[in-house]
């Protein structure tokens, strides 16, 4: 998944932000835009601030393996073990975990509820981010029928789709609006996320409607890059390109195998063979 700003061309395009390190686990994440109503504690937005984007990445691996534990009882966990749970390594897991002021009991490890609360209170899931899905083909149903979206703090609250077939029709409870309604219907409803599952040719089109609607995040499954304000959070995702970067590790894998004349790749987690967060997608 790839993090996209973007601006519009013209006489006084919208000032951007960039980043300039090229490291992704020292990069700090840049100031992201205020999600939904009531304001963050001045702490946890100071500490936010300072995560690397890749940490970022990793921590909601975190707090889904740790959701799992506290559902089945478990109190406390030792780094190592959350480590392996979570596939990365238990020096980079302690750095991560730092970044929140958990550092964690020798000989006890983390409280689970605890450590839950902090990684919340820190990605921003302690109030709901209404979700509107644009574009109800297979991927589309697939997201509006999605039952672990509201337990997560996302409500999907709005779909739209240019069908005539398909306005109207309830899909996962909820009755599809035509494209032409998105600013109205997500200003009205006051959706925070928007999410774009439309060939390439209606993506720009339809993401300038989000922002109208107020929407001030985009997670785009749409081929395209996205012409956006400044403000705007995009997130890309490109399944292509991700099965085009797990081919790269197998292929990888295969050459050490080779190269080392044991038919196996010398790839373990913790190892140079590690499969870390790639373009903000963890890949295990």
């Amino acid at each position: 998944m790839v993090s996209q700003r973007g601006g519009r061309t013209g006489a006084e395009p919208p000032p951007r932000r960039t980043r300039v390190s090229p490291d992704a686990d020292n990069a700090p994440t840049a100031e992201m835009p205020a999600v939904g109503k009531g304001a963050a504690e001045p702490e946890v937005v100071v500490r936010a601030k300072s995560i690397p984007e890749a940490a970022v990445a990793r921590l909601a691996v975190y707090l889904r393996v740790l959701s799992g534990l506290a559902e089945q009882g478990a109190t406390s966990i030792a780094s190592e073990e959350l480590s392996q749970a979570a596939g990365v390594n238990s020096a980079k897991l302690r750095k991560d975990l730092s970044y929140l002021g958990s550092y964690g009991t020798r000989g006890v490890g983390y409280e689970v509820a605890v450590l839950v609360s902090q990684i919340e209170r820190i990605l921003g899931l302690t109030r709901q981010h209404k979700v509107a899905v644009v574009g109800i083909g297979n991927l589309g149903h697939a997201l509006a029928n999605y039952g672990g979206f509201p337990g997560r703090g996302f409500p999907v609250e709005a779909l739209f789709d240019l069908d005539p077939d398909l306005v109207g029709v309830p899909v996962g409870g909820l009755p599809v609006s035509h494209l032409e309604d998105i600013p109205q219907v997500c200003a009205e409803r006051q959706i925070s996320i928007g999410v774009i599952a439309t060939p390439p040719t209606a993506a720009q089109s339809v993401c300038d409607r989000l922002v109208a609607g107020g929407v001030q995040c985009i997670l785009n499954f749409a081929p395209v890059v996205l012409q956006v304000p400044a403000h705007i959070e995009v997130r890309k995702v490109d399944l292509a390109v991700e099965l085009q970067i797990l081919s790269f590790h197998v292929a990888r894998r295969a050459d050490l195998a080779e190269s080392n004349g044991n038919g196996h790749g010398t790839g373990a987690p913790g190892s140079d063979g590690e499969l870390g967060p790639v373009n903000g997608l963890v890949v295990r």
